[in-house]
Formats: structure tokens, C-alpha cells, sequence
């Protein structure tokens, strides 16, 4: 299944070295984890006032990226490290989830032409990485399989904030745009939680 996901182990090695500095400067996974939420609270915020400072529009490209560099460090980080806790595992999951919610947010401002289909994205948002939280639930792995997951969805949110500052409106094509994000959602849902039901009874067998 296409996603943006696939493409996280070069994205890592190309972070490695910035990786190897921060460990060196005593940081750690939980306070990067950290930095991000708050960071990706402040995108929400910038995102919400755009109508006001359309410069702002930029926050979801560029702050998305960073974001999703802070991302991946803070679990290389606990990963290569030795820092894996319970306490880290919590704050990156719902960390991402409030997040995601944040930044998600200002789009029933935007888009009241698609006020329940917005609902029906971030809902669904949620119900994505609870799925993919479940497969570790049910004894296997985190998954992360899927068309329209955490990467995917940032890509997507980054794009539309590139056209919203080159001002390009999508209101007219809202309701199908946002028509296939949820049907996408939905089948990365449901394949999620399939592999993970899959791999509980592997491992029971």
C-alpha cells in the first residue's frame, strides 16, 4: 500500500547525525517528544489565525516538517539509546493524537461548507492511530500499514497550507476531497486492525 511511511528509513539515516549531536548534548527521547507537542500546538494556533496573516499558512508546511523530524528523533532516540519507558510510549501516542487534533482543528473554521465531513477526518484521525496502537495491544507490534497514515495526513495538511498562501481555494472541491481522505482512513483503518488480529493469533498459535 502506497504511503509516505515507506519512505522513514532514509529519512532516518538522513537524520542520524543530527540524532548522534542532540544525544550528546544530554538530550533525551521524552524531551523531544516534548518540544513536539508544544510545537505542534503552536501550529494550531498559527493555522487557526492564517485568516488574519495568510504568511502564517506556512506554519503547516514547514512547522509539519519539523514536526515530523522531531518525530522520528525521539524514538531513534529511545530506540538506539537505551531509553525506551512506559512513560515515553504514552506521551509519544498521545502526544501525537492531541496534536493532530490541534492542527486538524482549524479546518471546521475554514471549511464550514464541509463541517461533518471535517468532523468525520479528524475523528477518524484518531480511530487511525488508535488501531495502529492496538496491534501492540493484542501482543504483536505497533502498526503503522495503511494509505492515509500519520505522514500521509501531515503531507496532505502541508499541501493544502502551501495553496491556501498561494491563494488557492479548494472550498469548491472540499466535500470530494475530503469524501476520499475519509474513505482512505477508513481503509487504513480496517487493514491496521486486521493485521493486527492477524498477528495476535500468530503468536497464540
Amino acid at each position: 500500500m502506497i504511503s509516505v511511511y515507506k519512505l522513514k528509513p532514509k529519512f532516518q539515516q538522513l537524520l542520524h547525525p543530527l540524532l548522534v549531536w542532540l544525544h550528546q548534548k544530554k538530550v533525551t527521547a521524552n524531551e523531544i517528544t516534548i518540544v513536539a507537542i508544544v510545537f505542534s500546538l503552536g501550529i494550531g494556533v498559527l493555522f487557526w489565525e492564517a485568516s488574519k496573516v495568510p504568511l502564517f499558512f506556512l506554519a503547516l508546511p514547514v512547522g509539519l516538517l519539523i514536526r515530523m523530524i522531531l518525530n522520528a528523533l525521539d524514538g531513534m532516540m529511545a530506540r538506539e539509546f537505551g531509553q525506551t519507558s512506559r512513560l515515553g510510549e504514552i506521551l509519544n501516542e498521545l502526544g501525537d493524537v492531541v496534536s493532530d487534533v490541534f492542527i486538524f482543528f482549524p479546518l471546521l473554521k475554514y471549511h464550514p461548507e464541509s463541517l461533518y465531513l471535517v468532523v468525520g477526518f479528524i475523528v477518524l484521525s484518531v480511530l487511525n492511530e488508535f488501531a495502529g496502537v492496538m496491534g501492540k495491544v493484542l501482543g504483536g507490534e505497533r502498526r503503522y500499514e495503511g494509505p492515509m497514515g500519520k505522514s500521509d495526513r501531515a503531507l496532505l495538511v502541508g499541501i493544502y497550507g502551501l495553496l491556501a498562501y498561494f491563494g488557492v481555494h479548494v472550498a469548491a472541491y472540499s466535500q470530494v476531497i475530503f469524501g476520499i481522505v475519509i474513505a482512505l482512513l477508513l481503509l487504513s483503518t480496517f487493514i491496521r486492525l486486521k493485521k493486527g488480529l492477524y498477528a495476535a493469533r500468530s503468536t497464540e498459535e
